[in-house]
């Protein structure tokens, strides 16, 4: 369980922030300059040094978004000019890839975080540019949108394995949706039938909440308040739920911490969209207060789940139930060690997790629930503390990577283990370090008190 320090406030992360940002430069000058685009997007790294993985194309967008990130939190005009530049010539084929439901990860943080940019008076540009920006996330949300498998009790985005697979992590490409949808598209399908984007994104927010999270309701024997499955399978024919499943955690039965985390952070930020909406728009939907009923009862659980599951640090093991976690005795009182001989740590999953909880607790207090929401706020500030420092923030010079110690594809073996381990520790990957980034800007502009950091605000 979380060992959560309720003296920290996000100004004491201050020093911390300063040499993250740093070591954040550094290592995307490394890349920059080493790093061989011919082969693919970068992925993870081996030895320090980044590769690709052919999977699918879903972390091209975090690598040039990070400079856009960093651009941000520094005013290095250097970053901004590479992020934009690569935006503008190289993610084309992530606005109209109809193969993957990764367009959240891709074009919001790409496109979006420019248009947010433009939005927000950080940088200037004309109509032409803004407007393209505006195109493509448009055009991204209406793909990703397409991507469709309607079941009893409404549908979702299915994931790459077909249409009958849901998968957790799609909940944060209803970002795509939403955007498109703030910025005014409309999206037709056959016979020129308008497609609600906005709709959809509420019945995959639904079908995840109803589906991939579990409540203590005894749906199965392994229901317990909060966990997390990473896929769930559909029979196609008729719409119907078959079961729980899982790609890259140990079963459809135990919890893959990467998984859980995504759903923490794409409730806590679907919520907080949700609660800014206008709520008449949301009437034919079931009306605002059931939606964000939802929205609110997903997060909870998961984050509940993640605070009494996770090592004392809150840096969690890669599944809660991998099995070779029993010979690591009480390892739950205890912060989390990386260099264990039986299961290895991902630290990319609490990157993602600390701006869920974070999200959640600024949410619940200024609803009117302090004390709740403080419990979140603060299990959430202390995760990050801890991802800025050793042995997670990556120090050594010719490291490429910015967060040691995620994992990838851990039933599959894809993660480098190093001579002398038993098991994968010490490299990055694209995605943590685009996470660590985001939520160290969500602090970052909280502490130089600039406008709170949301995902939509590019659609404002």
């Amino acid at each position: 369980m979380i060992k959560t320090d309720f003296t920290l406030e996000p100004e004491h992360l201050s020093a911390k922030l300063k040499r993250f940002w740093d070591l954040s430069a550094q290592k995307l000058e490394l890349i920059k300059k080493q790093y061989d685009e011919s082969l693919g997007s970068p992925v993870f790294t081996v030895r320090g040094k980044y590769t690709t993985r052919g999977w699918t194309e879903w972390t091209q967008g975090f690598q040039y978004g990070s400079a856009i990130l960093q651009f941000d939190a520094s005013g290095d005009r250097k970053m901004l000019d590479y992020g934009c530049k690569n935006t503008i010539l190289k993610m084309a084929p992530h606005v109209s890839h109809t193969g993957v439901h990764d367009h959240g990860f891709n074009n919001v943080s790409t496109y979006g975080n420019l248009l947010r940019l433009i939005k927000e008076g950080k940088i200037d540009a004309n109509a032409w540019e803004q407007n393209f920006y505006e195109l493509a996330l448009k055009i991204s949300g209406a793909v990703q949108a397409s991507r469709w498998t309607a079941i009893k009790d409404g549908g979702f985005i299915h994931s790459f394995n077909g249409p009958h697979s849901l998968f957790v992590d799609t909940l944060r490409s209803c970002r795509s949706l939403v955007v498109s949808h703030l910025l005014g598209h409309i999206f037709r399908g056959e016979g020129d039938v308008r497609i609600n984007l906005m709709e959809r994104a509420l019945e995959h927010v639904r079908a995840t909440a109803n589906y991939s999270i579990y409540y203590g309701e005894g749906r199965d024997s392994y229901d317990v308040w909060g966990r997390t499955a990473h896929e769930s399978v559909f029979n196609v024919k008729d719409g119907n739920y078959r079961c729980p499943n899982s790609q890259q955690g140990y079963s459809g039965f135990t919890t893959w911490t990467r998984g859980l985390a995504w759903a923490m952070c794409g409730f806590a930020e679907q919520l907080e969209w949700a609660d800014q909406e206008d709520g008449n728009e949301f009437m034919v939907f079931g009306g605002k207060e059931q939606i964000m009923s939802v929205m609110r009862r997903a997060a909870l659980a998961t984050s509940d789940f993640y605070i009494k599951n996770m090592p004392a640090d809150g840096i969690p093991y890669w599944d809660t139930g991998a099995p070779g976690l029993e010979n690591l005795g009480d390892y739950l009182n205890r912060p989390a060690d990386p260099f264990n001989a039986y299961e290895p740590v991902d630290s990319s999953a609490a990157a993602i997790a600390a701006q869920g909880l974070l999200r959640l607790g600024h949410f619940l207090i200024d609803k009117g629930a302090p004390e709740k929401g403080r419990n979140y706020w603060q299990a959430g500030l202390s995760v990050v503390s801890r991802l800025l420092e050793e042995p997670y923030l990556s120090t050594a010079e010719h490291h490429q990577g910015l967060l040691l110690h995620t994992i990838y594809h851990r039933p599959n073996g894809w993660d480098h283990i190093p001579e002398g381990s038993k098991i994968p520790n010490g490299e990055s990957c694209m995605w943590g370090d685009y996470h660590l980034r985001e939520v160290c800007l969500y602090l970052q502009r909280i502490i130089d008190h600039e406008p709170y950091y949301t995902y939509f605000s590019c659609a404002r």
